[in-house]
């Protein structure tokens, strides 16, 4: 899967995150996600491979991304919105460090060596997906 890929995903796992900031109004900002490592994506690859559950979690989310796309093309913003908080209810599932994996992720620039390096090795979690 490219880097584009990575983006529309981590866009979907962290736009419902997004909207719930914007609804609370706090004078503070949040606080921003920890900078993801090799190391923190190479610990949620054995996370989500060692279960079959969170294996197809994440291939659920890849394929959430995917109709979220396909929403937002036709300017669906209700079935975005649906589908958003499906693909953050899933990846709670996964676990706290794919969620901050992925918020970290989405605070990054998609150009940067780190994001690309990260991006490629997800890379073999999309390859399981493509098994099924």
């Amino acid at each position: 899967m490219t880097l584009k890929y990575w983006a529309a995903i981590l866009a979907v796992v962290a736009l419902p995150v997004c909207a719930q900031a914007q609804q609370k109004a706090q004078p503070a900002a949040p606080p921003a996600a920890p900078k993801p490592t090799k190391a923190a994506a190479q610990k949620v690859i054995a996370i989500i491979t060692a279960d079959k559950a969170k294996t197809k979690l994440y291939c659920d989310i890849a394929a959430l991304s995917e109709q979220i796309d396909a929403a937002s093309e036709k300017k669906d913003e209700k079935k975005v919105d649906e589908l958003a908080q499906q693909a953050e209810d899933m990846g709670g599932k996964i676990g706290p460090e794919f969620v901050s994996l992925m918020d970290g992720l989405q605070e990054m620039n998609p150009d940067s060596k780190e994001a690309e390096e990260i991006g490629t090795m997800l890379e073999a979690l999309d390859k399981l997906c493509a098994k099924k």
